[in-house]
Parts: C-alpha cells; structure tokens; sequence
C-alpha cells in the first residue's frame, strides 16, 4: 500500500504537537504542584501561628479549657486541618497527633506523613512552647491535608491531557488540509506528467507557478523527458535507416532471384547469380555484426585484451593494410607522431581503417591525408585530416551518429552503410576516450582518443601482455617509412 505524504506529514505534525503539548503540560503540571505546595505551606504556617498564640497565653488549666474550644473551633469537619497539643501534665493536652511513615522532612519542622489508612498524605509542623507561669512546656502539632492539592492536580492532569490530546488531533486534521494545499503543486505535476506518452511527447512540465523546491525536479524531469525525445527519435531515425539498409540488399537479392528464376539459365548464369547475391549477403552481415558490436558498446563493455602497443607502429600496419585503396584513389598518407598505449589491436586498427577510409573516399586525387598521433593530458589523439568541402558545424556534430550521411541522397550507400564513424566512437569510449571532428581552412579532420598510460606508474598501468603481431613491420610496395632520431615513423603510400 502507498503511503500518502500528507498522511505523513500530518502524522508527525501532530507527533511534534503532542510533545510539544506534553512538555509544556508537564512544566505546567510541575509549576502548579510547586506552588501548591507553597501556598499549603504559608496556610499551615498561618494557622500554626494562631495556634501557638492561643496556647501561649493559657497559662491556667482554667484558660486551657478555653484554649480546647478554641481549637475545636478551628477544626474543619472534614479533617484538612488538625491541631493537637501534647507535654507531660495530662491537663495540658489536646486531640491526637498525626503520626505515620515521614516522606519527606524539611527545616522548622516541616514533615509530610502519610498515616496508614488514610487517602491522603498531611503536612504537619510541631514547635515547642516553653514554660510559662503555671502552663508546663508542651508541644505543639499543626497539619494540613494534601487532599485538596491532590483533587487538584488530578483534575488539572485530566485536563492537560485531554486538551494535549485535542490539540493534537486539531493539529492533526489542519496539518493533514494545509498539507495537501501545500502539495497541490505537486499534484497538478503528477497529473502533468501522466498525461505525457509516446504519442505526445513534446509536452513538458508547467514550471512557472511552482516554488522553488519543486521548479529544480520539476525542471530535472524535463531535462530527462528532453533526452528521452532525443533518445526515442534517435531510436526511430535508426529503425527507419536500419529498415532501408537492409531493404536494399533484400530488394536486390529477390529481384536477381526472381530474374534467375523466370526462365532457364546456364551454370554460367547462376554462377554469376549467386556471386552477386553473396555480396548482398556479405553487405547483410557486415551491418548486422556492426550493429551488434554497437549494442554490446552501448551497454557499456570494455575493450579487453589490451596491450601497450606503439600507436605509430599500428597506424604503418594499418596503412600498408590499405596500400590498395590508396593506390586506387591516387591519395597519399603521411603519419607522423609517436605514442605508445595499451589498446586492443584489432579494435583500434579497425576504427583508425574506418577514419582512413572515410578521408579517403572524401579526398580529391593526388591530395594527402595526414595522420597524426598527439598526446594531450591523460589521452592519446589519433587524428586523420584531409583536404576537403567545408563542413557545416550543425552537420560536424552528427558525423558520428549511426547512418548518419552528409548527401541527403545517401549516395554511395552500396559501399558505406553508414556505420563506419559511429564504430569509430564505439572503439573510443571502449578504450575510455572520445572522437572529435573539425572543418577549418580546407582541411577535416576526423579522430578519437585512447586513455593514457598513467606517466607517474612507468610501464605499470594496464595490462603487460606483450605486444605481438602477424603483420610485417616493413612497408609494402609502392610505400616508404622514415624513422627519425626520435623514433617517429612517417609512412608515405601512393
């Protein structure tokens, strides 16, 4: 079951009342017993002085007669008050002296005695009355009842905890109304947000009237509906691309398969069919592994298997491995720059072909493609730069979105299903690290970057697996390497 805020919230406001009412309740209760006590006391003390008067004076067994009367006078008859006088000639004598289990004494002769059988406890003071004249010395008892100071306190007690009670149950049910005005803001946000579904997805939350501690969650949860549009249309742009990528292939197979099958073809026919299909077939595979290795990257897997490689020995390799294409296009390659980092060969070999052969299919014949190898802070750049058309900046920041082209006409689409660069930053952010492109002055450049070793561990960080390869260090044909004094190689093809 939920649990309602302003139930809650109106439940620990009336917890707070109730204890603020019973702490306020027992100072009071504490105040009244204190002078209560006190005023008892001034009473008794009042009365023992009247007494001690009357007894003074009685100086006969004649006037001692006149002294009882007096004293039973001033006896209430619900015995809240008692007198009694004691010494050792019995005719000096009256009533009974309180006597009991002594709770608590003070000065002067102040005891507080609780009798057995009695339902209230007394406060009695005794002096001792010197002799005078024919009057032996005596002793003198005056006690006053807590009865009244008890009915009191415990009709002040019921009340105190009655009305603590109604208070906090008035708090209760007022906290429980003002907490749901406060939270109607809250409120039309939740209705807001339910109203918003995939076939509505631009509406966002009102934020104007709200207070400031829900504009700031309020606004959150617009950021996140903000990205989730941009995630769900991307999500659709790649559906929609992923439909036409493969549509192509498949419209071509079935219409060659067709073709094959209308009429009787020769072994040479079918031959030459199934070779074209196996290219479709081929291109099929090719986006459904790319797509699958860009799932497993989105789902945040590392590259593993790396090993501390030198960054300018891995683009030679990569550039004889392309020797043929750059011979074609008539373009040729310089690399310059040397790093070393731990990096999984074939995943970083392959995103620097994929640069490479993005410049070069975007390069006019007899231009130079510039490969250079920067490390900058905690990252490695590995960037490809050739000469080339201007490239709007709005257009720069999707380059290496998934089949995202520049040619509105997705031209080329038989040889680049669009995947190429978006691999590219799938590799980077495997090997932590990042992708950059810029347009400037006739040249794009196009790179990403790799973690750093870590310069304060040496050769420590990462893995140590030795760094070996079935590749030839020595250029192909048509290609020469220069190795400075530094040990940066150039490669320089075509």
């Amino acid at each position: 079951m939920n649990r309602s805020i302003a139930r809650r919230l109106a439940a620990m406001f009336a917890l707070v009342a109730l204890l603020v009412f019973t702490l306020v309740g027992t100072g009071l209760f504490l105040v009244l017993r204190v002078q209560l006590e006190h005023h008892l006391r001034e009473s008794l003390d009042d009365r023992t002085e009247i007494a001690r008067i009357i007894v003074y004076h009685a100086v006969t067994p004649e006037k001692w007669r006149s002294v009882r009367e007096k004293l039973t006078d001033m006896t209430p008859l619900d015995g809240t008050t008692v007198y009694a006088v004691w010494s050792a000639d019995p005719a000096y004598q009256y009533g009974r002296p309180v006597t009991g289990h002594a709770i608590k004494s003070w000065e002067n002769g102040y005891e507080r005695v609780r009798e057995p059988g009695s339902e209230f406890d007394m406060l009695t003071r005794t002096l001792t009355i010197p002799a005078y004249d024919k009057r032996p010395m005596v002793q003198l008892q005056v006690s006053a009842g807590y009865l009244a100071n008890t009915r009191t306190m415990r009709s002040f007690g019921f009340a105190l905890a009655a009305l603590s009670a109604l208070g906090s149950l008035t708090v209760l049910l007022l906290s429980y109304a003002v907490t749901r005005l406060g939270l109607s803001p809250l409120t039309r946000l939740t209705r807001e947000a339910s109203e918003v579904s995939p076939n509505n997805r631009s509406q966002r939350l009102d934020t104007r009237l709200l207070p400031h501690e829900l504009s700031d969650l309020a606004n959150s949860f617009n950021g996140a509906l903000e990205r989730l549009d941009v995630a769900y249309g991307r999500l659709e742009s790649f559906n929609a691309d992923v439909a036409h990528e493969l549509r192509t292939p498949v419209t071509i197979l079935i219409g060659q398969t067709e073709v094959a099958l209308s009429r009787r073809r020769s072994v040479e026919d079918l031959s030459v069919t199934l070779e074209s299909n196996l290219e479709e077939f081929e291109r099929m595979r090719a986006i459904i592994n790319d797509m699958l290795f860009l799932a497993r990257a989105d789902q945040g897997e590392r590259a593993t298997g790396l090993v501390e490689v030198s960054l300018a020995a891995e683009v030679a390799h990569t550039l004889e491995y392309l020797e043929l294409p750059l011979d074609e296009a008539q373009v040729q390659a310089v690399a310059s720059g040397s790093a070393s980092a731990h990096v999984n060969r074939s995943l970083f070999g392959r995103a620097l072909t994929n640069l490479l052969m993005n410049a070069i299919q975007h390069c006019a014949r007899g231009s130079t493609i510039h490969v250079t190898i920067l490390r900058r802070d905690d990252q490695i750049l590995v960037s490809v730069a050739n000469p080339g058309a201007a490239i709007e900046p709005a257009v720069l920041a999707h380059l290496f979105d998934r089949f995202y082209r520049v040619e509105a006409s997705r031209s080329n689409s038989r040889e680049n299903h669009g995947l190429g660069l978006a691999i590219v930053k799938a590799v980077a952010e495997m090997h932590r690290g990042t992708v950059f492109a810029t347009s400037a002055h006739g040249i794009n450049t196009f790179g990403f970057s790799v973690l750093a070793p870590d310069r304060s561990q040496g050769s420590t960080r990462g893995p140590t697996t030795p760094a070996t390869s079935n590749d030839d260090s020595t250029c192909q044909r048509g290609s020469t390497k220069k190795v400075d004094k530094q040990g940066r190689s150039t490669v320089m093809l075509g």
